[in-house]
């Protein structure tokens, strides 16, 4: 199992009955396809979908449906298909219980970053789309990001990319921990297996401390 999959994995365990969430571009897409099977919940894609399921398999896919990323993915029973101004009025109403997304850096104040910067003359890496409005509009924000990266670790004192939304995260999901983030900063809930307290410190840039009842990585059944 790579790194995407448990990050995947566990950001599914976050969601319960009854919930509106929507999955963002990039790795929170995957989580349509871990959910646990006792959960009933309703997808929400911001380009104009209620109601999909897991990823389609190959031959299976409808090219006229897809999410915000382009990919495909397949309506369930009862599933409705509307404008981008319809989907951005249940994100703006507060009808998202739980926003799942993906981030270049988040930090220690729960500040996320994770739209555009120049990578070269012409070239940018992906735009904000409706992250700022799930950021605010969403009861639950959760952020999936690979613990570090080229450039060193992404949980960070402050983030250094553009803000998408100040203090906005509730949960942190990385491949080696996952943090809680509160009003006195981030709390490490839970380990990934084979690691301990210190291999988080040595390759976490922010600030945390630990929860008195931290737990073993929970990642939902395959």
């Amino acid at each position: 199992m790579d790194a995407r999959e448990m990050i995947a994995r566990r950001a599914a365990t976050e969601l319960r009955d009854g919930q509106v969430v929507n999955l963002g571009i990039g790795m929170p897409t995957a989580v349509a396809n871990y959910l646990p099977a006792d959960v009933v919940l309703t997808l929400q894609s911001e380009n104009g979908c209620l109601l999909f399921g897991a990823t389609p398999s190959l031959g299976d896919e409808d090219p006229d449906v897809a999410n915000a990323g382009g990919q495909p993915i397949k309506l369930l029973p009862g599933a409705s298909i509307f404008d981008l101004a319809t989907s951005f009025a249940i994100i703006r109403g507060g009808h998202v219980d739980v926003s799942i997304l993906g981030a270049l850096e988040v930090d220690q104040e729960g500040s996320i970053a994770n739209w555009a910067r120049p990578l070269a003359p012409g070239k940018f890496a992906p735009g904000m789309g409706g992250a700022m409005d799930l950021v605010f509009g969403a009861r639950k924000v959760v952020v999936t990001v690979e613990h570090s990266g080229k450039a060193g670790s992404k949980i960070l004192k402050k983030c250094r990319f553009p803000i998408t939304g100040k203090g906005v995260v509730d949960v942190i999901i990385t491949e080696k921990a996952v943090f809680e983030v509160t009003c006195d900063g981030l709390v490490l809930a839970e380990i990934a297996g084979g690691l301990v307290v210190d291999d988080i410190r040595a390759i976490t840039e922010a600030d945390f401390v630990v929860a008195e009842d931290v737990r073993p990585y929970h990642l939902s059944s395959p």
